[in-house]
């Protein structure tokens, strides 16, 4: 597993290929995801920081500013939820799926050997070299089935 100084360290590498100003506000929004154990909406990326970070002046709207920066250079992934938004978790973590709760937002992480080596098997037969994929899977949890 990735450190955090080295993910750190790529955003450093990231920010100055692209010719970039490093911002002490993406490093914390990012640190913030590496430790979450949970997605985080915008919103609860920025309680954490002030929670975290108190004297740190970062804005909601730097908020999001960083999660999309962060995002586009892949250092951090997002599951939509149509209309309510987004959540977001560090892309340092080892692969793994999800099942999403379409009534309360929960997010179950999971792995799967089978199906893994069944879209290995598809991208084989069809001549197609998989680089990335992303699985996520809708529905109502437990909880919510049983109200």
């Amino acid at each position: 597993m990735v450190d955090n100084e080295e993910i750190i360290e790529e955003l450093k590498k990231i920010v100055k290929q692209k010719g970039l100003k490093y911002t002490e506000q993406r490093e914390i929004v990012l640190s913030i995801l590496i430790n979450a154990e949970d997605h985080l909406t915008a919103e609860e990326v920025y309680n954490e920081i002030k929670k975290q970070y108190p004297d740190t002046n970062i804005g909601i709207a730097t908020v999001y500013r960083a999660l999309s920066f962060l995002e586009e250079v892949d250092l951090i992934v997002s599951i939509n939820f149509g209309t309510d938004g987004k959540k977001y978790e560090s892309n340092a973590k080892s692969h793994h799926d999800h099942l999403i709760c379409t009534s309360c937002g929960k997010i179950v992480e999971f792995l799967d050997d089978e199906i893994e080596k069944r879209q290995d098997r598809i991208a084989k037969k069809n001549k197609f070299k998989i680089t990335s994929h992303s699985m996520q899977l809708y529905g109502t949890c437990e909880d919510c089935t049983q109200n």
